[in-house]
Parts: structure tokens; C-alpha cells; sequence
């Protein structure tokens, strides 16, 4: 473990600032937005302007990266951010800002395929495990700290934007400091979503409709907290909850998934969530509001993972990298809607507006899944779920089996069944 550590310290440390950078924007943008008088609906369209970018980067930084090579194309990319961040600073109009959360969506995820693929690159198959352990931890407790820095006391806009600025410029020197060498990136071959939702379409629209809890959570819960009269610190204690139960959530439900219908997950998670959301509508206030947003987070966040592993189950590890594109494309899809559609619900129905949002976002994942269930049965072999990133990132999981694919020469690239019955 310490050779590991010893050998990636710039990559981690590099992804380290770049997630607790990440962690306080998001939540800080809705802060000060409501600060300045934004709309709920104004806020939820800036910062809907991130998962729409990274739509368009989960298309094309990858070919940016194979082009100009990792440690240019992670300068150039890191750059954009810290403007990105400047530019919130110097600005105080929503038009401004959502361009500049566009810009950030893009760059974000070619940061994080970055990253990931130089560690996978660098790693051998003894000690794969231990570093994208490492890498997942940092993700998670990154973005929780930088949530965590918004309730520092007398902490001003402009140190904050300044601090995130800085975090994402500083990130570049490791990169540029370490001995290692970067490895080839070959863009992966794209799997159209027609074909996979033809495969699995319980994979597919619990990618977008898991994306879409996610996105209204995350993207809402803090401005939910501000409705109930709560302060800043309060607020950074909402994000924090939210990140660390979404991380903590992942391996029980992916070791239970592992082990039933893997739709049977994703039914007991939206029933538990719709729950959640039953109880919150009856208590007053802020109330345990962290506890309460927090459990959200543990139901809502795994469901992602628990449809890209059914997913791969259906799928031969030639086929795993292109589907996991195909599958981050829909999550950002379903973030972007969720995104807009919590502040939205508020400025229409109140604070209520957010929690019945929730509740439309679990009941429908919780009503394919049925469907699907009762269709069709589950597949005889499965894989193993993984945990997966943080709020709106690629996987490493992704890269991991592009390698693993790499070294077996067999795969055929033809999945078990190519109609929606193999589910």
C-alpha cells in the first residue's frame, strides 16, 4: 500500500484538490445564488449548465485527450476551470454563470478520464484494487471537504471562489512534477444507446432516472435547507451528509445486489426512498434534515451502479467500456433534467415541491423495475457491482475492465442476448 500511495502521489493529489474544488463550487453557486436574490429556478438552470456540459465532454474529451496526450490536455482542461471559477467571482448574472457551469461540465469529466486512465495505466493487476480504492476514497471525502470549507466562519464569496480557483491551478503541478511517465489513451469504441437499451432497458432508464434523483438531491437539497431558514454552515452540513452516505451506501447495496435480481435492489431502494420522502413530507421543518437528506443519498446514489452492473452482466468485457459511455451519457441526461426540475418544483409548490420530486424520480425507477421484473428473468451469470464515483462523474470501474478486456483476447464482442428478454 505504501509503494502504491508512493508511486501515484501526484495523481492523487491532483485529484484530491480537483474533488474538493468540485465539492464547494456546486454547493456554494446555489448558496450565493440565493444570496443575490436568484430564483430557485434560476439557480436550478445554472447549475443544470454542468451535466449539460458534461454531456457534450463525455463525447469529446476523450478524443481531446488522445490527440494533445494526458498532461496537456489536462492543463488545458484544469485552466478552463480555475477561469470558470474567476469568472463566478467577477460576474453576479445568472446568464454568465451557467455559461461558465457549462464550460466546468465539460472539463470535469476529461480531468477525471485523465486521471483514471493514468492510474490504470500505471497499475498492475496485484495492486488494481488497492489504488482505485484510494482513488474512490479521495473522490468521496474530497467532494465532502469541500463542502465542508463553505461553513467555515467569516468565509467571504471572494475567498471562496478564490480557493476553488487556486485548488484546480494547483492540481496541474503534480502532474507536471511526477517522474512517471503518461500512458497511451485510445478513445473506446461507443456503443449507440439504441442497441444497449435493446440489450437491457432496465440498464438504461435507471441510468437516467437514477441520474435524475441524484441531480435533484444534490442540486436542491441545499437550496431546500435555505427555504427552512437554515445558515450557511448548516447548508455545507447538508452536502456533507449527502456525499459521505451516498459513498458509505454503495458496497452493502452492491454486496446485496450481487446476491438477488439485481431489480429487486432497485425496487427496495426506490420503496425505501419513496418512504424517506413520506416521512420528511410529515415532519415540520428542518428537523433532522441532514439524517433525512442523508438516507436519501444512500438510496439514491447506488442505483446507478446497481444498473451499470446489470447491465454488464448482459454484456461480454469487450462490450463493458462502450455501454459504460453509453451509460454515463444518461445518468448526465438524468441529472441535467433532475437538476432543473427540484429548484423548479420549488418556486411552483414550495419547499414541498422538492420532496415531491423525490418521490416522482424513486416511484418511477421503483415502477420500471417491476416491469422489467415481471417480464423477464434475471440472467444466470452476474458480475460483481462496483462502487462508483462521486455526483455526476465517469467510473474508473470503466477503464479498469477496458484493461481487463485488453488482456483477453477471446472476448468476442457479441453480447449473451441481443433482445430485451435477455433481462
Amino acid at each position: 500500500m505504501q509503494r502504491t500511495l508512493l508511486d501515484n502521489w501526484a495523481l492523487f493529489t491532483g485529484i484530491l484538490m480537483l474533488m474538493v474544488a468540485n465539492g464547494l463550487m456546486m454547493t456554494l453557486l446555489t448558496v450565493r445564488g440565493n444570496e443575490l436574490g436568484f430564483s430557485s429556478t434560476t439557480i436550478g438552470t445554472m447549475q443544470a449548465g454542468y451535466p449539460a456540459g458534461a454531456l457534450l465532454g463525455t463525447l469529446l474529451a476523450p478524443r481531446l485527450i488522445a490527440q494533445s496526450g494526458h498532461v496537456r490536455a489536462f492543463a488545458a482542461l484544469a485552466s478552463l476551470c480555475s477561469i470558470a471559477a474567476i469568472v463566478h467571482l467577477m460576474t453576479a448574472d445568472p446568464v454568465s454563470w451557467t455559461a461558465m457551469r457549462v464550460l466546468a461540465g465539460f472539463c470535469f469529466p476529461g480531468l477525471y478520464v485523465i486521471t483514471e486512465s493514468w492510474l490504470n495505466g500505471q497499475a498492475e493487476n496485484r495492486t488494481r484494487g488497492q489504488i482505485l480504492s484510494i482513488y474512490f476514497f479521495l473522490q468521496s471525502g474530497g467532494q465532502a471537504l469541500g463542502a465542508a470549507i463553505l461553513g467555515v466562519p467569516e468565509a467571504s464569496g471572494t475567498v471562496l471562489f478564490g480557493t476553488v480557483s487556486i485548488l484546480i491551478s494547483l492540481s496541474i503541478v503534480p502532474l507536471l512534477l511526477t517522474s512517471h511517465g503518461a500512458p497511451d489513451y485510445e478513445v473506446p469504441e461507443r456503443m449507440p444507446l439504441r442497441r444497449l437499451f435493446g440489450i437491457s432497458p432496465m440498464a438504461v432508464t435507471g441510468a437516467f432516472l437514477g441520474g435524475g434523483a441524484m441531480g435533484c438531491l444534490f442540486g436542491t437539497a441545499p437550496l431546500y435547507g435555505l427555504a427552512l431558514g437554515l445558515e450557511r454552515p448548516a447548508v455545507a452540513g447538508i452536502a456533507v451528509a449527502m456525499t459521505l452516505a451516498g459513498a458509505a451506501a454503495q458496497y452493502p447495496v452492491g454486496y446485496v445486489s450481487d446476491r438477488i435480481d439485481r431489480r429487486g435492489a432497485v425496487m427496495g431502494l426506490s420503496v425505501i426512498g419513496v418512504a424517506l420522502v413520506a416521512q420528511s413530507l410529515l415532519m415540520a421543518g428542518e428537523a433532522a434534515l441532514s439524517l433525512r437528506v442523508g438516507l436519501m443519498a444512500a438510496v439514491c446514489v447506488p442505483v446507478y451502479s446497481v444498473c451499470l452492473a446489470h447491465a454488464n452482466d448482459l454484456l461480454t468485457r469487450a462490450q463493458v467500456v462502450s455501454a459504460g459511455g453509453a451509460m454515463a451519457f444518461m445518468m448526465n441526461a438524468g441529472i441535467f433534467v433532475g437538476i432543473f426540475s427540484g429548484p423548479a418544483s420549488m418556486d411552483l409548490f414550495g419547499p414541498r415541491g422538492f420532496l415531491l420530486t423525490m418521490a416522482a424520480f424513486f416511484g418511477a425507477t421503483g415502477l420500471v423495475a417491476l416491469i422489467r421484473r415481471s417480464r423477464t428473468e434475471a440472467p444466470e451469470e452476474t458480475g460483481q457491482a462496483q462502487a462508483v464515483g462521486g455526483f455526476g462523474q465517469p467510473q474508473a470501474y470503466y477503464l479498469a475492465n477496458e484493461a481487463m478486456a485488453a488482456e483477453d483476447p477471446t472476448a468476442d464482442g457479441e453480447p449473451r442476448e441481443e433482445d430485451s428478454s435477455s433481462e
